[in-house]
């Protein structure tokens, strides 16, 4: 599948984090689908709605779901926790210094290709890995983002993965999407901030939180 180019310039911003999607997206909404036929067939054939425990199992099996791609995520992230492997492949550069706020905690470094930042939304392919800065120089792995520029989207609304819809960053004309798959983070595995990430150890740093 060709990637789509926006047209807007990353040069003019400093990224964070119908279209065009891949088969995995494709795959991950036609699941959403079932589960949602199954409630719905829950309903019908008794003639009343769904009882608290069939809603609940209903539940289950999508948090199941959600967690199975999370792990299909992990495992494509595997050879990327070396800082080095990632940038020879497809997050060569890093397009943010080290992100926190002062009062909800930290993202890291981010690391991406520009020419990736379009339309195409692939579950495990993100856009930008995360780094978090280390003593002695080195480099943790603890999440990846997904982005997509606000001009280029065309749907009425937010686009969506692993059932979560993209926050829109209007300061930098993106939508972003952060997945916390390598680090635990007490916010939850979507919040944009992780408290227990630290810019500590970042040679340059930038308090995200003043630009809000």
């Amino acid at each position: 599948m060709s990637r789509l180019r926006a047209n807007f310039r990353l040069s003019d911003i400093t990224p964070i984090g119908g279209p065009t999607v891949s088969r995995h997206r494709l795959a991950f909404a036609l699941l959403a689908t079932a589960v949602g036929g199954i409630a719905a067939a829950c309903s019908l054939e008794s003639g009343v709605p769904a009882s608290p425990l069939q809603a609940q199992a209903i539940e289950a099996d999508a948090r199941t779901a959600g967690q199975s791609d999370i792990a299909a995520l992990r495992r494509s992230l595997a050879p990327y926790h070396r800082l080095e492997v990632a940038r020879e492949s497809d997050w060569p550069t890093a397009i943010t210094p080290c992100w926190y706020h002062g009062e909800l905690g930290a993202m890291g470094y981010h690391y991406a290709n520009p020419e990736r930042i379009d339309l195409v939304l692939d579950p495990l392919r993100p856009e930008a890995l995360i780094y978090e800065p280390l003593a002695g120089g080195k480099y943790k792995l603890v999440g990846a983002e997904f982005i997509v520029p606000i001009a280029a989207w065309t749907g009425t609304k937010p686009p969506e993965l692993y059932g979560q819809a993209f926050s829109r960053v209007e300061d930098l004309g993106l939508y972003a999407l952060h997945v916390w798959a390598e680090s635990e983070n007490p916010a939850g595995m979507f919040a944009s901030w992780n408290p227990k990430v630290s810019c500590k150890y970042a040679a340059e740093s930038v308090d995200r939180g003043l630009a809000h």
